[in-house]
C-alpha cells in the first residue's frame, strides 16, 4: 500500500543543501492554469524527423518516426560512439596508433585521405569520422576496434540494441548503402541524446568546423555550425537513396533540442528544416531542472531501524520539458510505501515522484534511499513488530 505526499515546487530558489526547493504541505489549491497557446508543430519537406529535447527526453514534434530508412552517414554516429565507449573505459586512447589497411585505403565516397600501411592516431581517426565523415576513417577505426568491418557492425547492432533502438540494423561501420541497413529518426535521436548526455567529454568534436589531414583541409558539412550559434553538432548524411539528412544540437538558455530530419532534397533543405524544429522547441517550451540528484526531497519514518528515519532522492538531476511560462503551475508529489522496514540499501527503490501540470503528468521517477539503514537490536526490533501489530487491527 502507498501514501503520497504533495510537494510544492519553487522556482528561482537554490537547489542546493537539503530541499530547499520544496515545502512539505497538505493538498495544494492551486490556481487554474492559464490556457496556453502552443501552435502545431511546423510541418517539413522531409520524410521523417523528430525534435526531442536532450534532458528531458520528451519529444515535441514527430512524423514517421519509427520508420525504418537508410540513415547514410548518420551511421557514423554509431561508429563514433563505440570509440568514445572504448576510450571511456581506458581500452584505448586518443594518442594510440591504428593501422590502415588496403580496404579502408580504397573505400569510395567521402575520405579522410589516410594511407594503406601508415599509422594515424586515434584522435585524427575520430576527427576523421565526425568533421571529414571520412568512410576510410570509419572502416580504420571499425576494423582496429573489431577485427573486421563485419565483426564492428556486430557489435553496433549490440549497443543500438541496448539503448533501444528498435527499428535499427546497421551492415558497416560507413552507411554506404547495403541491403538491411537502417535506422529511424527516433532511434537516432536516441543514440544523440546519449552521446550528448553520457558522453560530454567528447562532444565538442561535433562542433568543430574544419580538420586538416595530409595537408588537405576540409569543412564541417553540418552548415547550422556557420548560421546558428547555438548549434554545436552532430552529423550530416547524403545518398541518393537516403536523401540529405541532418542531426542537429542546439543550446539557449540551459535548454538543449536534438532535431533529426531525414530525407530531404538538398544540403540547404535539411539545414532549413532543422531551423524551423529547432526555432518551434526554443520558442514554445522550457526545460527547467527541478531537482538535482541526491537532493533530500523527502523523510519518511523506518521501523526496526538504527536510525528512525530515511532520506530519499533521485538518482539523478530531473527535468521537465513544459510549455513556456508554466513553471509556476507545477505540482509534486511523493509516493511511497506506507510502512518502511529496514534494513535500507542507499539506492532502493522506495516509491515514486510524480510530477504534474494540471492534469498531465510530465515526470515519474523512482525515489530513492539516500542512506544505508541496518537492522536494530533485538529488543527494538520486537518493540516494533509489537507496535506494527497494534497499528494494524485498527488501521
Amino acid at each position: 500500500m502507498q501514501c503520497s505526499k504533495q510537494l510544492l515546487i519553487r522556482f528561482g530558489q537554490s537547489l542546493s543543501g537539503l530541499g530547499l526547493a520544496l515545502l512539505l504541505t497538505g493538498l495544494l489549491s492551486q490556481p487554474l492554469l492559464a490556457q496556453v497557446m502552443i501552435p502545431a508543430p511546423p510541418q517539413l519537406a522531409a520524410t521523417a524527423w523528430v525534435l526531442m529535447d536532450a534532458h528531458s527526453g520528451r519529444v515535441l514534434a514527430s512524423h514517421n518516426a519509427e520508420q525504418r530508412l537508410p540513415p547514410a552517414s548518420l551511421t557514423k554516429m554509431m561508429t563514433s560512439y563505440l570509440v568514445e565507449y572504448e576510450m571511456n573505459r581506458g581500452n584505448i586512447t586518443p594518442d594510440e596508433r591504428v593501422p590502415v589497411s588496403v580496404k579502408a585505403w580504397r573505400m569510395p565516397g567521402s575520405r579522410m585521405f589516410i594511407q594503406e600501411g601508415t599509422l594515424v592516431s586515434v584522435e585524427d581517426l575520430m576527427q576523421g569520422i565526425i568533421v571529414q565523415s571520412g568512410n576510410d576513417a570509419s572502416v580504420a577505426m571499425a576494423e582496429y576496434l573489431a577485427g573486421s568491418e563485419e565483426a564492428f557492425a556486430d557489435l553496433m547492432n549490440q549497443h543500438a540494441q541496448r539503448l533501444g533502438m528498435d527499428n535499427t540494423q546497421f551492415r558497416n561501420s560507413t552507411g554506404l548503402p547495403e541491403e538491411g541497413h537502417y535506422s529511424s529518426a527516433m532511434d537516432l535521436a536516441i543514440l544523440a541524446r546519449e552521446k550528448i548526455i553520457n558522453y560530454p567529454g567528447h562532444y565538442s568534436l561535433y562542433s568543430q568546423k574544419e580538420f586538416t589531414y595530409n595537408n588537405i583541409r576540409q569543412s564541417n558539412r553540418n552548415t547550422l555550425l556557420w548560421s546558428d550559434s547555438s548549434v554545436d553538432g552532430l552529423k550530416t548524411g547524403h545518398t541518393d537513396e537516403a536523401g540529405y539528412c541532418l542531426v542537429a544540437s542546439a543550446v539557449r538558455n540551459e535548454m538543449r533540442l536534438i532535431s533529426v530530419v531525414l530525407g530531404t532534397r538538398s544540403e540547404a533543405s535539411r539545414a532549413q528544416e532543422s531551423q524551423k524544429l529547432l526555432t518551434y522547441g526554443f520558442r514554445y517550451f522550457e526545460t527547467p531542472k527541478l531537482y538535482e540528484k541526491f537532493q533530500v526531497l523527502d523523510r519518511e519514518d523506518v521501523w526496526q531501524g538504527e536510525v528512525d528515519q530515511v532520506e530519499l532522492g533521485l538518482r539523478s538531476d530531473l527535468y521537465a520539458t513544459i510549455p513556456r511560462g508554466e513553471q509556476g503551475n507545477l505540482q509534486a508529489r511523493v509516493e511511497v510505501e506506507k510502512t518502511i522496514k529496514a534494513p535500507i540499501t542507499a539506492g532502493q527503490v522506495m516509491g515514486q515522484l510524480v510530477v504534474t501540470l494540471g492534469e498531465e503528468e510530465v515526470a515519474r521517477e523512482p525515489l530513492v534511499a539516500l542512506q544505508n539503514i541496518e537492522e536494530a537490536g533485538f529488543f527494538k526490533r520486537i518493540w516494533h513488530s509489537l507496535l506494527l501489530f497494534v497499528m494494524g487491527l485498527f488501521s
